[in-house]
């Protein structure tokens, strides 16, 4: 019997937004299992972070010296590793510490900042290790995870889209929110990969898939 892809789910810091937009693919998430084997995905009830793997997804940015040394054990172990959504391609919210200085607000927020292992500034884990495909979004769209999945176990490279929102938007027929409501929207600069679900509910687009020319970082060097 030919041996299954074997893949990994792996949060740092983050929301688990990402992990649970994986989830939510239900019933296809179910027959995905029956054509991989599903190492390590902590949300799902698998339990086994030191296994090697084909493939590791790693959700969320890198924030302390305990998640830096983690990141660089998973490279080591990984086939590939597959970063999902805002935090883990761009530091996602957490970044948004990286304009101050980390000393001032950890004083601010806890009792005993002794015991607070925090770095400078949080990173996505490209900042550590090689990354091979970056998957945009807050939260990432659980079909481009499917579809990445499903082109891995084909043999073939993931496509992402390269497209700009506006386009997408185009296509669902939402009106523009810069021309109909006077707006700003980020929609001519932003990739698309998130169904245009801001403005298809009337509000403008803030970029979480990430910038639209060349921003997402894929890379098939190992390939």
């Amino acid at each position: 019997m030919e041996s299954r892809l074997r893949v990994g789910v792996y949060k740092f810091s983050s929301c688990d937004g990402c992990q649970l937009a994986f989830l939510n693919a239900g019933q296809r998430l179910v027959a995905l299992a029956e054509r991989v084997e599903l190492v390590h995905f902590l949300e799902a009830g698998m339990d086994a972070p030191e296994a090697p793997v084909d493939v590791a997804f790693v959700e969320g940015s890198i924030s302390t010296m305990a998640e830096i040394e983690r990141i660089r054990a998973i490279r080591e172990r990984s086939g590939l590793l597959v970063t999902l959504g805002a935090c883990a391609s761009s530091g996602g919210i957490q970044a948004l510490r990286n304009a101050a200085r980390v000393e001032a607000w950890v004083a601010a927020l806890y009792a005993d900042p002794s015991t607070i292992d925090a770095l400078a500034e949080a990173s996505p884990p490209s900042r550590y290790v090689a990354v091979d495909l970056e998957l945009w979004g807050c939260p990432v769209d659980g079909e481009q995870v499917l579809a990445a999945v499903a082109s891995l176990l084909a043999g073939a490279p993931p496509v992402v889209s390269r497209d700009k929102l506006c386009l997408a938007c185009k296509r669902g027929g939402h009106p523009c929110v810069a021309v109909t409501r006077g707006e700003p929207c980020l929609g001519p600069v932003t990739a698309t990969g998130c169904g245009a679900l801001c403005p298809a509910w009337g509000r403008a687009c803030y970029g979480c898939v990430g910038p639209a020319e060349g921003a997402q970082g894929v890379t098939w060097g190992r390939w």
